[in-house]
């Protein structure tokens, strides 16, 4: 997804998004201004996919509980897929979808203030730039 599918499908959101919706935009912005939730996107587009576990290390101070609310609603929003591996100890692997992978490089619309995050060609070189 480039900069300008992006662009064009946050202006289809806000042209549907009118003053009659507010209850909407404030879900939409509670969820994706949820510290957890970023930092759980921001950890996914750094490393790429990986395993609960190594998420909750990724992440300092997230309980188990909380992460797994956050891996829900995160997944339940269309902004991470979870892979389940059918082993002898189940595998379960957690990666952004290209909407995920989206709000990594163009912040949510309404003025939020989140800071725009871009990712180079190596997924360890995320950058948050100043706005």
């Amino acid at each position: 997804m480039n900069d300008d599918e992006i662009n064009k499908a946050w202006d289809e959101i806000c042209k549907v998004l009118n003053k009659d919706q507010d209850d909407l935009k404030k879900d939409i912005l509670n969820h994706v201004g949820n510290k957890w939730s970023l930092f759980i996107v921001h950890a996914l587009g750094v490393d790429g996919r990986m395993r609960f576990l190594a998420i909750q290390q990724h992440i300092n101070g997230i309980s188990q509980r909380m992460l797994t609310k956050c891996l829900r609603e995160l997944e339940r929003d269309g902004l991470i897929s979870r892979s389940i591996y059918p082993e002898v100890l189940p595998r379960v692997e957690y990666e952004l979808t290209l909407l995920g992978k989206g709000l990594l490089i163009q912040p949510p619309p309404f003025g939020s203030g989140l800071p725009v995050i871009s990712t180079g060609s190596n997924r360890r070189e995320a950058i948050i730039i100043p706005r």
